[in-house]
């Protein structure tokens, strides 16, 4: 199993900044890709951006696209979210998730999930 952990959320204006970190440990080397979801209140949980492990290569959503950036530390097993340029809309739950094969940009791709930390952006 992979256990995640993230932290990093907290309380900022429009326009502010916040780095979210996602701390994987256990059965690492299982890991192909890690991404990152974020459920507001009363809606689905989305998908926001995803990385693969061993070569880097970004994905975003369109809505976050230019504002926030995903990077990973491998020797710390440690995957992170920049977001720059934060609005009101980006207000949620966000959640790391680590993913066996591919790039998934949906939930079933995802193996393992953490806790979620809360990010609230004030306007």
């Amino acid at each position: 199993q992979v256990q995640l952990v993230e932290s990093g959320g907290g309380l900022v204006q429009a326009g502010g900044s916040l780095r979210l970190s996602c701390a994987a440990s256990g059965r690492t080397l299982s890991i192909f890709a890690m991404g990152w979801f974020r459920q507001a209140p009363g809606k689905e949980r989305q998908f926001v951006s995803a990385i693969s492990w061993t070569a880097g290569y970004p994905s975003y959503a369109d809505s976050v696209k230019g504002r926030f950036t995903i990077s990973r530390d491998s020797a710390k097993n440690t995957m992170y979210l920049q977001m720059n340029s934060l609005k009101p809309e980006d207000t949620a739950v966000y959640y790391c998730a680590s993913a066996r094969q591919g790039v998934p940009r949906t939930e079933r791709g995802y193996n393992y999930w953490g806790q979620g930390t809360q990010v609230t952006v004030s306007s």
